[in-house]
């Protein structure tokens, strides 16, 4: 069943890509680095299934006799990285782009983590060793970080890391112990100066590009951890563990990772564990301090030769298990005087950098595995299926915004790295292939996982506090002469060497003549040497103590200069102060004024919009009478027009005016004598009388009805202020519409006059008018004269008049 595990992974499809959710931080995540590398054939003329069509595209297609056709046609894949390096790249091409920026970001005190991953012979173990002249990507990580710390190294055993992921912070008296301590063991310690490289990987370390992260903080010390272990068969072994022969255990068994098959004890595997942030981390692991890349590299090889490998149909060196090595960077603060580190643990910073060379996936019908290689091959491929599970479920969390649990513990690989992907630090992955024939089905599903991989993004760590102190203590303190860290050896430990060795003194003849001479020739030697270095010295001390001098009266007069002018700045800086105030004052009253005019403003503003509205309001007032006002016009005309219409067609058809003659009495005829109650009567001798006449006070149709003869006595005011009585009559005419109408003929005017005659007035004002003035204009004779009544047959609300006009 475990053999079958990499067909169920071939045919596992990569789901296609939805739209995705941005969530309100994703300016604070970054994705995945996902990076390719090709290697070369071994065999020059072998098929190849994979090319390099750009700087971040490779280009896959079927090999001959494995063509897979769609519709008749040739199917080719292309997958997209951040970037890809073909065939003919360097390691340190390759180290410059994705490993560089880790390791800055270790010495600044961030996480990070870089595995190659690949099917079996795609050359990840290579890209992260290296090979003989041309080392990998984790000497290259050694040499940058001691070539960035060197000169700012903690000496051994100041930094102490504990057994909860941790570390302490010692005095120097206690890490001065710890370095006795381990001086006195039977092994020998050669100093890291003086280090012996061993000839089997000299060539991997000889980096001479001397790459180092240019910002480094000076008033920190470093020190570097490093620790190896391997994952076989989904159990955790540290490969830096010794294990001795033990003769008191019953079960004895030949070590299988010795290579001179010494008798130990088989290892014994490790536990992970989550500390107080939730870093998981493995219990018991061996942790070494180094100060150097040769002493670092040689730790690693010493667990190298531990590492499972064996013989497969596919490689000759095929690894067995995922090995990590954990490069861990311990830095703290100089106290106050940059003598000492600073004894407060709140202040410590540790990073980590986590390389993993994982163990190649493989096809067992193609490795031919059985026994252990077999169990071996489904363990690798298993573990690898969870990693794969693992970023499924979080590029689903991200894309879709599910919160599915991430199965971290089916696996010990994803379950030490989980708090990476939780957001504890960058990371970067380089996906190895090899493009001949026969790998074409395992390559096309790691092109798979890593396509799906670079979707899934990853907190970004947050940025360590400054621990808050002045800057450029540990160059102060140098300049004091005080201590320089590191394992470097004092003056007076050079002066004691340089002087002669004293022979031995032991008598053992007493006709010995040379023990003694031999003495006192090298005590001599050793008196002069000090009175020379005593002269030295004390020619030393006289210069030293003139420099000081000198010093001092530079100092003195840098002083008085630095004094004059820093009372001169006072002086300026108080008349500033003066001026300042005066602005001030000069500011406040302005924006006292400026406060009272943006309070008018605003009540003249208030008043602006009350007028516009009362203007608007008018306007639109205005508006609606001139439209009423039309509309009336329009109706008025439109009656006119009715009207004048109606009159014409009446003219029409009314008989022919009969003209009569004049004459001042009439007999014989029926008349209607129309006497207002207004009138006057007079005296006079003559009075109007008509014979056979209906007098009455108002005219009606009842009267009209019965004569054909009309008179209207009229009276006014003459202008010499007499009595003058008009008689207007005419002739009564029946109307079409069975009404009378009045034609008037003629005027008859009897006027009173006194005989002695009366003066008329000359005065220019003219007479104040009677209140009946307003009758008397609508009674005159002119208006009367030229108006015509009608009266219509059957109303019932009295005489009813239309007014014709009718030429006299």
């Amino acid at each position: 069943l475990k053999s079958n595990v990499l067909y169920f992974f071939s045919r596992t499809k990569t789901p296609r890509k939805p739209v995705l959710k941005k969530s309100s931080n994703t300016s604070l995540k970054d994705p995945v680095g996902v990076y390719c590398r090709v290697r070369p054939l071994s065999v020059q003329d072998q098929e190849c299934c994979i090319e390099v069509i750009s700087e971040t595209t490779v280009q896959i297609h079927p090999p001959d006799g494995y063509r897979i056709f769609r519709n008749g046609e040739y199917r080719e894949t292309q997958y997209t990285f951040k970037e890809v390096f073909g065939t003919l790249v360097t390691q340190k091409a390759l180290f410059d782009v994705v490993a560089r920026p880790l390791v800055e970001d270790l010495i600044r005190g961030k996480n990070g983590l870089l595995f190659t991953y690949g099917v079996t012979g795609s050359g990840k173990t290579h890209t992260m060793t290296g090979s003989p002249g041309d080392g990998g990507l984790l000497p290259r990580c050694l040499d940058m970080i001691f070539n960035s710390i060197g000169p700012f190294q903690a000496k051994r055993f100041v930094f102490k890391l504990d057994d909860k992921n941790g570390v302490d912070v010692q005095c120097e008296v206690d890490a001065l112990l710890e370095r006795q301590k381990r001086d006195a063991m039977p092994i020998p310690k050669t100093p890291s100066g003086k280090r012996q490289i061993d000839p089997e990987f000299a060539d991997m370390i000889s980096v001479r590009d001397h790459c180092k992260v240019e910002e480094v903080e000076e008033d920190n010390v470093y020190s570097v951890f490093v620790s190896y272990i391997e994952i076989y068969n989904n159990y955790i072994y540290d490969l830096l563990e010794e294990i001795p022969f033990d003769p008191i255990k019953p079960n004895l068994a030949v070590c299988q990772l010795d290579l001179n098959h010494t008798l130990c004890r088989p290892p014994q595997s490790k536990v992970l564990r989550e500390d107080q942030n939730h870093n998981m981390y493995v219990i018991g692991c061996t942790e070494v301090e180094v100060k150097s890349t040769e002493e670092a590299f040689e730790v690693f090889w010493r667990g190298q030769k531990k590492r499972r490998i064996a013989n497969t149909q596919l490689n000759r060196e095929s690894s067995r298990s995922h090995s990590v090595f954990m490069i861990k960077l311990a830095q703290a603060p100089l106290d106050a005087d940059g003598d000492n580190v600073l004894q407060e643990r709140e202040q410590i910073t540790l990073s980590q950098l986590s390389l993993v060379d994982l163990a190649g996936s493989e096809r067992t019908n193609r490795t031919k595995a059985e026994g252990n290689r077999l169990r071996e091959a489904g363990n690798i491929n298993q573990s690898l299926m969870t990693l794969r599970t693992c970023i499924e479920v979080l590029r689903e969390n991200q894309m879709y915004g599910t919160n599915k649990m991430v199965p971290y513990r089916d696996s010990k690989l994803t379950h030490l790295f989980k708090n990476y992907f939780d957001g504890e630090g960058k990371v970067r992955m380089i996906v190895c292939v090899n493009p001949k024939a026969e790998d074409y089905e395992e390559s096309l599903q790691v092109m798979r996982f890593a396509e799906m991989t670079q979707e899934v993004e990853v907190a970004r760590p947050v940025d360590k506090p400054l621990c808050g102190l002045t800057p450029g203590r540990r160059f102060r303190n140098q300049m004091r002469g005080g201590p320089i860290s590191g394992e470097e050896q004092s003056v007076t430990e050079m002066l004691l060497q340089n002087f002669p060795p004293l022979p031995s003194c032991e008598l053992l003849d007493v006709n010995d003549d040379q023990t003694l001479p031999r003495l006192i020739e090298v005590l001599e030697k050793r008196h002069r040497m000090r009175q020379m270095l005593s002269e030295e010295f004390t020619k030393n001390v006289l210069a030293f103590k003139t420099m000081l001098q000198e010093f001092d009266s530079s100092i003195v007069s840098k002083e008085n200069y630095a004094q004059g002018k820093l009372t001169e700045k006072e002086k300026m800086i108080t008349g500033q102060k003066m001026e300042i105030e005066r602005l001030e004052k000069k500011t406040k009253t302005l924006e006292y004024k400026i406060e009272i005019l943006e309070k008018t403003t605003t009540i003249y503003e208030e008043d602006k919009r009350n007028l516009q509205q009362e203007l608007e309001s008018k306007s639109q007032k205005l508006q609606r009478q001139a439209s009423d006002k039309r509309r009336l016009e329009a109706r008025l005309q439109g009656m006119v027009t009715e009207t004048t219409m109606k009159w014409e067609k009446e003219c029409q058809n009314a008989p022919p005016v009969r003209l009569r003659h004049r004459r001042s009495r009439s007999a014989g005829e029926r008349w209607v004598d129309h006497k207002p109650p207004s009138n006057v009567p007079t005296e006079t001798v003559m009075q109007p009388h008509v014979s056979h006449a209906i007098t009455v006070a108002a005219a009606n149709e009842k009267a009209l009805a019965k004569c054909d003869k009309y008179m209207l006595t009229h009276q006014e005011l003459a202008s010499d202020g007499e009595i003058e009585t008009k008689l207007i009559k005419g002739d009564v005419y029946r109307t079409r519409g069975g009404g009378q109408a009045v034609q008037f003929t003629d005027i008859e005017t009897l006027k009173q006059e006194s005989p002695t005659g009366r003066k008329r007035r000359s005065s220019p004002s003219s007479p104040t008018p009677p209140e009946d003035a307003a009758e008397s204009e609508w009674t005159d004779v002119e208006t009367r004269c030229s108006v015509a009544v009608e009266m219509r047959a059957g109303s019932n609300l009295g005489p009813g008049y239309q007014h014709h006009a009718q030429p006299k």
